[in-house]
């Protein structure tokens, strides 16, 4: 399978938003529990830092996304990020190919920090993770409530070595 990363634009958003949903459905990848319209998404995303992953047919295989964690000046160089693979591409690096162009986008633009919250029980998300140089934080206990049930959040980061 060929994978090429993309920008995200408009054009992938009803496959952005099914593989989103897909991912929601499943329980272990946020508390949302319905994917947001295209004008939420694209609101709440940076648009440098956003990429599709597709194949040779230009079918999307998952995208890859940045906020801003805070608007204070101090946190101007920190992003969170939330990356979502389509159920049939998954096993095949398409997340390590979009957390590599993330990476390469947000250092670029003079961010020294991607953070990620991932629930504990989505091990392969945490692992790929750490393959990307993320580095464990800590576990926030009880930080939500999704369905009901309280859930905790592996907090991950990766420090830019470039911008120190």
């Amino acid at each position: 399978m060929t994978i090429r990363i993309t920008l995200l634009t408009r054009s992938y958003a009803d496959e952005v938003l099914a593989v989103y949903q897909a991912g929601i459905d499943e329980g272990n990848a946020t508390f949302e529990t319905t994917a947001p319209t295209w004008a939420e998404f694209d609101a709440a995303k940076l648009p440098d830092h956003r990429f599709a992953a597709v194949d040779e047919r230009g079918k999307l295989l998952g995208w890859i996304a940045a906020t801003r964690v805070s608007d204070r000046c101090a946190y101007a160089g920190v992003v969170e990020h939330s990356v979502y693979v389509h159920t049939a591409a998954r096993g095949r690096g398409v997340a390590g190919h979009l957390l590599a162009a993330l990476v390469e986008s947000t250092e670029a633009a003079g961010i020294w920090t991607i953070q990620s919250g991932i629930f504990p029980e989505n091990t392969a998300s945490l692992a790929v993770h750490a393959r990307a140089g993320f580095r464990l934080i800590g576990t926030r206990e009880r930080i939500g409530r999704h369905h009901g049930v309280w859930r905790d959040v592996v907090l991950l980061e990766r420090r830019s070595p470039v911008l120190q």
